[in-house]
């Protein structure tokens, strides 16, 4: 055959290839990459702290019940504090029972949408933001793939046995521990003048949202004690969800601005703890 010919039909061959590779080949890489993607982000935990969330799986129901764990200090160095001993082991009977430990975001968002993953599901909070738990209860919860709230007093955020930027920022970064709002100074919010509240509630909000990059949507009251004044102000300040101390398990039924909560108290026994899940 002679040499023209050979370059020829070599010519209309890479061009046949070229036409295969564009039409066909290609578009099924594309295609099975999409597929694999998609997998992966289906497999997403619901449970996980990603920015963006699978809620598809989910499953409707009229009324929301969740149980919101009240915790403070984690600490051996005082008796009226959960040792770190109890918190182990309460973390422990949580993930042993399979409770499915609720981010604040998944919280809301079943609150709102009634619609929940599981049936066994709590909301895990700390508050105050002390310095334990990152050093004490960072660690327990990520052993257990466990996730909790820290309700932070942003006016503490330099203060001895607290967390400071650098902590809060570290710990939300963790995808174990998330933040919301314990105002300011932590003081009684029943004390002071309405334009008094909507400051304490304005600035911590603007705090938390500009320093962890977020849009803070819960306030937890100080102590648990609100008025009319508090509640308006916290709607004015942008929150859509107000967290006390009373008894009782949340519902998607009640004022959004008054969901209780159920106080976790030292030397608990696991029957005693297993009575603040029980949401029926």
């Amino acid at each position: 055959m002679k040499p023209n010919k050979l370059h020829l039909y070599f010519n209309v061959f890479i061009l046949l290839f070229v036409v295969l590779l564009v039409r066909y080949i290609v578009p099924n890489l594309q295609e099975k990459s999409s597929s694999t993607l998609t997998a992966q982000n289906d497999r997403i935990s619901a449970n996980s702290f990603t920015k963006v969330q699978s809620y598809k799986n989910w499953k409707y129901t009229d009324t929301v019940r969740i149980p919101i764990l009240m915790y403070h200090s984690i600490t051996n160095n005082n008796r009226h504090q959960i040792s770190i001993s109890q918190f182990k082991n309460e973390m422990n009977y949580l993930k042993e029972n399979g409770y499915l430990t609720l981010t604040s975001s998944q919280a809301l968002y079943a609150l709102k949408n009634h619609r929940i993953p599981q049936k066994k599901i709590v909301w895990i909070t700390l508050d105050d933001g002390y310095k334990n738990s990152m050093t004490t209860a960072l660690p327990i919860l990520k052993n257990n793939h466990q996730h909790a709230t820290v309700n932070f007093v942003t006016g503490f955020s330099q203060k001895g046995p607290f967390l400071n930027l650098q902590d809060a920022r570290l710990m939300k970064d963790s995808n174990i521990i998330d933040f919301e709002s314990h105002t300011v100074t932590h003081q009684n919010l029943t004390a002071l003048s309405y334009k008094q509240q909507l400051h304490e509630l304005v600035e911590s909000k603007d705090w938390l949202d500009t320093h962890l990059d977020q849009h803070t949507l819960v306030i937890v009251y100080p102590d648990g004690v609100y008025n009319h004044n508090t509640i308006k102000a916290a709607h004015v300040a942008g929150y859509q969800y107000g967290l006390s101390t009373t008894p009782g398990i949340a519902s998607s039924s009640e004022n959004s601005y008054q969901l209780p909560r159920q106080r976790v108290i030292p030397h608990m026994s696991n029957v005693a703890f297993a009575t603040l899940l029980q949401s029926e």
